[in-house]
């Protein structure tokens, strides 16, 4: 068995690669809202963060009640028990690639990990 698992993202507006990957420490999941949509809900979580980068467009997102404009190239890190809700622009889709991981829970990094050969 590789030591790898590929794929390539379908063409839908919201791909979750939990399952698709395999994951076993984070969810991963690319997102497209169209141009004047938004998430139909606002969330919070019990004890994951989230990691977003917008790959491409504008929008915004509202954290806690604070509105925060997005645009290609940001990324925005958002606690665990803050409530969000995510909008695309009027006159753009807002395409982002959202990290889920458990808060505190990275015990080493990069080259802290890494065995050198």
């Amino acid at each position: 068995m590789a030591n790898y698992k590929k794929i390539s993202l379908e063409n839908a507006p919201r791909v979750e690669l939990h399952e698709k990957l395999g994951l076993t420490g984070a969810e991963i999941s690319y997102n497209i809202l169209p141009a004047g949509q938004g998430v139909p809900f606002i969330h919070s979580h019990k004890q994951n963060e989230e990691i977003y980068f917008i790959v491409n467009g504008s929008g915004k997102v509202i954290i806690d009640g604070e509105e925060v404009n997005l645009t290609s190239g940001d990324f925005i890190k958002i606690s665990p028990k803050a409530e969000r809700q995510f909008f695309a622009s009027n006159d753009s889709d807002i395409t982002y690639i959202c990290i889920q991981v458990k808060e505190n829970s990275l015990d080493g990094f990069t080259q802290e990990d890494a065995i050198i050969k």
